[in-house]
């Protein structure tokens, strides 16, 4: 059977689509610091403070480690987009069972691999010998959560492709919720302590990930899906999502880079520089948050709009989105200049810092409107799934940001590092961009 899919007609339509699609995922990312700062308190409680190391470098290890398989969601948003704009149903169903059975075998991977990867991760980041026990304690039990994270991205990213963000949100807030509920169970009430925490996850992860799948049945239910399943391991369509996943892979890699690069750079000018730096990274990731929304709409839409091959529906899609990504950079950057010092006071209480952040701040001023742009084009190129793009463009962005380093950094010192971000973002964008143009002619017929 095929889907139905239409595109708004006016404006007023247009924002109306933008905001339904953006806002869920925009209170989706508000609840995630929470349970960090639960994680936090709950062992924060406990009698000696090296618990709350043991979680936040058992946390680092995952966040990292999961983080690259953000493809999972990435490349699964953009199959499932097209093939909903095509109004192609089985092939939706079909993009879901090939990206869901690639995240169990990777995530069974990660499990016959956690000796290995667990010596690397110790290995990488050296810390006591009492808090790398404890936190090797965290690790063999978080660890076995692996095959539902990547399950979970894999849900969100269909669950994005089909444009139903507010139940992204659903499944947002029972993870999160969920955590924080068992968090204080086994923690507080079960004395598990950094296991508890651990377990927590793990039991959160996995009850998620059974929501979604329901909630995908039912979506796939709506719209009247039917498929073969052999043709879940059609060779050139899983060649195809292997590909495009692979590409996503080095693309995330290099931004990781990127940014480990920066903080570890900074780290050579003293305690004060890296301690700012992190703090101003906090809210640069803040800003993330917000923009992620319409990063995350303009994938859906315009990789709706490129299934449906339809130029005017691709050119709104882009247009209305970004205008409003726009916006809410500007409306950032006035948050920032009006309350930056109470914001960075907020997250130290140590003179010198707050000096030290006051002095650098004038780049995270600039940073919304820098960033803005290569969130919105990662998110069509995504959409479009224009992945050979985005990987080429950024390696040739960390390729000019790391000579800008080598260049700027020792004559501008810790002013130097900040301007080669900044430049690392307008490359992005510009790389990107240049790319635009062919993705529009790619579209073979109009509206």
């Amino acid at each position: 059977m095929k889907v139905d899919t239409t595109f708004p007609a006016r404006p007023t339509d247009w924002h109306r689509r933008v905001w339904l699609l953006a806002g869920p995922i925009i209170l989706s990312n508000m609840s995630v610091p929470l349970v960090g700062a639960v994680d936090t308190a709950v062992v924060g409680h406990l009698p000696d403070p090296v618990y709350i190391g043991a979680v936040a470098l058992g946390a680092l290890i995952f966040s990292f480690l999961f983080w690259g398989f953000g493809f999972l969601r990435m490349g699964t948003t953009g199959f499932v987009a097209q093939a909903y704009g095509a109004n192609d149903a089985p092939e939706v169903t079909l993009v879901l069972m090939r990206a869901l059975l690639t995240a169990v075998v990777l995530g069974a991977i990660l499990l016959l691999l956690q000796h290995p990867v667990s010596l690397i991760s110790f290995w990488l980041l050296e810390g006591g010998v009492e808090l790398e026990a404890l936190a090797n304690d965290y690790f063999r039990v978080r660890i076995w959560s692996a095959p539902a994270v990547l399950g979970n991205y894999v849900v969100l990213g269909f669950l994005i492709g089909m444009q139903k963000t507010r139940a992204a949100l659903v499944l947002q807030l029972i993870l999160n919720l969920t955590n924080v509920l068992l968090d204080l169970v086994f923690v507080l009430q079960l004395n598990r302590g950094v296991q508890g925490v651990a377990e927590a996850s793990v039991l959160s992860e996995y009850l998620a990930l059974a929501a979604g799948l329901y909630i995908c049945r039912r979506t796939l239910r709506g719209i009247g899906a039917d498929f073969e399943r052999q043709g879940i391991l059609n060779v050139d369509k899983v060649k195809e999502l292997m590909h495009v996943n692979m590409n996503i892979f080095i693309r995330t890699l290099c931004l990781v880079f990127a940014f480990a690069f920066f903080t570890a750079r900074g780290a050579k000018f003293g305690e004060i520089i890296l301690a700012t730096n992190a703090i101003l990274l906090h809210l640069q990731q803040f800003l993330a948050y917000g923009l992620d929304g319409f990063a995350h709409a303009v994938e859906a839409l315009a990789g709706s709009a490129y299934g449906a091959r339809s130029r005017p529906a691709f050119r709104s899609s882009v247009y209305y989105t970004t205008i409003w990504a726009l916006l809410i950079a500007i409306i950032f950057t006035v948050v920032y200049l009006s309350f930056g010092e109470l914001i960075v006071s907020v997250l130290t209480g140590i003179d010198a810092v707050q000096v030290s952040a006051a002095e650098y701040m004038p780049w995270i001023l600039l940073s919304p409107v820098v960033s803005v742009w290569s969130f919105q084009l990662d998110g069509i190129f995504i959409g479009t799934t224009r992945t050979v793009d985005m990987r080429n463009a950024m390696i040739v962005s960390v390729a000019v940001y790391l000579v800008a380093v080598w260049l700027i950094v020792p004559v501008w010192q810790n002013h130097g590092l900040w301007f080669c971000l900044m430049l690392f973002m307008v490359v992005r964008a510009v790389t990107l961009g240049l790319r635009l143009p062919a993705i529009e002619k790619s579209i073979d017929r109009s509206g």
